[in-house]
């Protein structure tokens, strides 16, 4: 269920029957054609998917992250580290204050990684509690089901072309993009990088059916799911 549907006195009624909680994180960053907030439209949507039925709240995502090597591209909101380390913190002591143990970190931007580092040093101070943190796109099975389909997938490629995830923008091309050089993208800032990357893809398709991309769905929303159901300690 979602926070926005509650008010504070259901929670405290809710934490002392389950206290298992998610928190989304995303980022709002160039995604070539697709929305500048894609990573926090999917993460949300995956843990609210996840969570139908259980009765286990899920917080509003966290929009912004770490998004520096994008800064170049208009519309790409970039926390420092330092700030974003904080944030992360702060809301991990949050959800501690208000009675939750079991917490899962659904994470649309990878990106954000430092923030497991964060979290390894705040359960190193509250021993009496779990954090999973669940980059749901990479995921095993959800990354094997990507692969199965086409191992060309990268940012902005078709692997994140889902009908909630495009604009009105007709100018989606048909072709397949080049994969881009890699090893030179990461030694430049974010300007040079935007004249590497142009439009912000990767590699490969922008676009695959949406048969397909309701397929890997169904695979990300279960293997989410599957983590609120078991193995927390």
């Amino acid at each position: 269920m979602k926070i926005q549907d509650m008010n504070w006195l259901q929670l405290e009624q809710q934490v002392k029957k389950d206290d298992r909680c998610i928190l989304p994180i995303g980022s709002v960053e160039q995604h070539a054609y697709l929305s500048l907030a894609t990573d926090m439209v999917l993460a949300e949507k995956v843990a609210i998917d996840a969570a139908a039925g259980l009765g286990i709240p899920v917080f509003p995502v966290l929009a912004y992250g770490l998004a520096s090597s994008f800064e170049a591209y208009p519309g790409t909101l970039s926390l420092s580290l330092s700030t974003y380390l904080g944030v992360i913190r702060d809301l991990m002591d949050s959800l501690y204050r208000s009675g939750f143990r079991r917490i899962l970190v659904v994470n649309g931007h990878g990106g954000n990684a430092p923030a497991t580092t964060i979290i390894s040093e705040w359960l190193n101070l509250h021993p009496d509690a779990s954090v999973k943190f669940h980059d749901w796109w990479r995921a095993p099975r959800t990354w094997a089901k990507v692969m199965e389909l086409d191992p060309a997938a990268s940012h902005a490629s078709w692997m994140e072309n889902f009908p909630w995830t495009r604009t009105n923008d007709p100018a989606q091309p048909q072709s397949a993009k080049t994969q881009i050089d890699f090893a030179a993208l990461a030694r430049v800032g974010a300007a040079k990088k935007r004249e590497l990357l142009g439009d912000g893809n990767f590699h490969g398709l922008y676009q695959r059916a949406d048969d397909d991309m309701h397929a890997i769905w169904a695979v990300a929303v279960d293997e989410t799911r599957g983590l609120l159901e078991s193995d927390w300690h």
